[in-house]
């Protein structure tokens, strides 16, 4: 007589383009899945129709136990955390998430962008102060390349090959990964999480791709593909300029990064010589159009949260970041917001004066 494994209970907390995907996806696959969200317009859209439509890649309906705005009882029954929010949400979701873990729950952050899984585990621990024993992890990215066509309705246009997951600290990682890649065979391990924060290629396309077609997103009388228009020759050579700060932080924290163009092959098996080349052999990028506002999460997310803590550990780390400085500063003329005192820098991470021996300490050792 064979004994059928329990499947993990799974919360994912946030309703957007990537919650919605995710929650939907697990379903479909088998998984008790809740989700919650902040917004009960978009909640209760899934509570009428009790599933989320998902279609592309994976078509279905994925049948929700719980939907709801309380964050207690979408949570506290549950294996793993799944969230799936704009990073400048993560605080949020931290300190909202605190009074009802429970010991051996796993939170993930899809993906973490800089730092997140940091960030979190600092404020359940050090500011929160919590006693249950959780461990808490971040992917380098997010698995769907997705949009969300109605409250309770996705469409994933692509699934990524392979996304690096780590925990904090580094040690744990094999068992969370022992559990998750039972559901998602595409996450691997990373080093440690410096390693998928540093990797985080949306902080290298999303802000400058944005902020370099302004004018373009500020006509309304056309739309245009972010990827497949917006990227130029000539727009590839500065992305190709902020992904060299990139890696060389990560050389100053003993981490050896891919190149954004490496990464698109890693990812989407997008075959190129030069990183333009790679984007435009990327199929998930064709059908994906431009923001039709600037007022977007690829700006007032990835500035402060991605952007700015590359550029506070480098200026911990003396390692020069010029043309991600420059970005983050148009993104604050055109937003007109202080990202560099609202960003996730090394102050807010718990890092200041830090050295890069006591950073790979906290990281791989959890102390």
């Amino acid at each position: 007589m064979t004994v059928e494994k329990v499947k993990p209970k799974f919360a994912v907390l946030g309703a957007g383009h990537g919650g919605l995907a995710m929650a939907g996806h697990l379903a479909i696959m088998g998984y008790p899945v809740n989700i919650y969200t902040r917004n009960s317009e978009r909640i209760e859209q899934v509570k009428l129709r009790g599933a989320i439509e998902i279609e592309g890649e994976v078509e279905g309906y994925g049948n929700i136990q719980i939907a709801s705005t309380k964050i207690k009882e979408v949570i506290e029954d549950v294996d793993i955390i799944m969230v799936v929010v704009p990073a400048m949400a993560h605080r949020f979701m931290a300190e909202q998430c605190a009074p009802y873990l429970r010991d051996n729950q796993i939170i993930i952050l899809n993906p973490g962008r800089t730092f997140g899984a940091i960030e979190f585990r600092h404020i359940l621990n050090n500011e929160k102060k919590i006693k249950a024993n959780v461990i808490v992890a971040e992917t380098q990215t997010f698995i769907y390349v997705s949009r969300h066509l109605e409250f309770a309705k996705a469409k994933i246009f692509q699934i990524k090959n392979s996304v690096p997951l780590a925990a904090i600290p580094a040690h744990k990682t094999p068992e969370v990964l022992k559990i998750i890649r039972n559901v998602f065979p595409q996450f691997v391990a990373a080093t440690n999480i410096l390693e998928t924060s540093l990797d985080n290629i949306g902080a290298i396309f999303h802000p400058a791709i944005t902020l370099l077609n302004a004018a373009r997103i500020e006509d309304l009388s056309r739309d245009f593909h972010f990827y497949i228009d917006g990227v130029t020759p000539l727009m590839a050579r500065i992305l190709e300029a902020m992904d060299d700060s990139r890696i060389a932080l990560g050389q100053a924290l003993g981490i050896r990064l891919h190149s954004a163009r490496q990464w698109l092959y890693l990812a989407y098996d997008s075959p190129g010589k030069t990183l333009y080349d790679a984007i435009h052999a990327t199929p998930g990028y064709s059908d994906v159009k431009a923001p039709q506002t600037l007022i977007h999460r690829y700006i007032r997310e990835d500035v402060p949260m991605s952007l700015v803590p590359m550029s506070s550990i480098g200026d911990l780390l003396n390692v020069p970041t010029p043309t991600i400085d420059a970005i983050i500063h148009l993104g604050c003329v055109l937003q007109e917001s202080d990202y560099w005192s609202e960003g996730r820098t090394i102050k807010k991470l718990g890092l200041e004066g830090m050295t890069v021996e006591q950073i790979r300490s906290l990281v791989l050792k959890g102390e």
